[in-house]
């Protein structure tokens, strides 16, 4: 398990727990800057997306208008500024934009919100939208935060085969940060069960 260290306040990466994350979000980029190997079944073609809480915090959408990105609101519709201010955006992230560094210095640890490697993003968007609520076992319809990091690792490991089939669709690997902050979790569908990557997931809290 990866501890944070004394006098390391949490979500404050240092430079190698920095490093592993940008490799482990670009292992390309990352083994040519580091000196390591890719991680294995990430093909190059891979891209990098972020489904970001902007309820979390008032910072993340100031963010993504700073970075002009192209980034979408999950909910459909047009959107009161104020909803769309807290609401779910989905954008896909580059190594070099001043908006990953904002998640890595800002948001790590704080849950601002879940990435994912995806090689054809084409339905992306509307495959994410479908889990955006979910019936309880009395018929109510609940909004479902899975892009919350906490949700998302307490969640994958209790899907069954179908849900996990469900889940991920176009998605490669879900990455989550890890309680601590001070790495990523891998998830990944194999097919038949849920594949976790990195330490720290087995203690994990719900």
């Amino acid at each position: 398990m990866t501890s944070i260290r004394a006098g390391q306040l949490k979500g404050q990466l240092t430079r190698d727990q920095r490093a592993r994350v940008m490799h482990t979000l670009w292992p390309v980029c990352g083994a040519s800057a580091t000196g390591t190997s890719a991680s294995a079944g990430v093909p190059d073609a891979t891209s990098v997306w972020a489904v970001l809480d902007c309820a979390r915090d008032p910072r993340i959408y100031g963010a993504l208008l700073e970075s002009r990105l192209e980034f979408r609101c999950l909910y459909s519709g047009t959107l009161p500024r104020a909803l769309e201010m807290v609401a779910p955006h989905l954008v896909e992230l580059l190594p070099t934009n001043r908006l990953t560094t904002r998640l890595l210095d800002d948001g790590f640890g704080h849950a601002w919100g879940v990435f994912m490697h995806v090689a054809d993003p084409s339905a992306l968007r509307h495959h994410l939208r479908k889990f955006l609520k979910v019936q309880d076992e009395g018929g109510h319809r609940l909004l479902f935060r899975y892009y919350d990091p906490r949700v998302l690792r307490a969640y994958l490991p209790t899907c069954r085969t179908h849900e996990l089939r469900q889940m991920f669709g176009p998605v490669q690997r879900y990455l989550s940060e890890n309680r601590e902050g001070t790495s990523l979790l891998g998830f990944r569908f194999d097919g038949t069960r849920l594949v976790l990557e990195g330490a720290g997931h087995a203690d994990d809290p719900l």
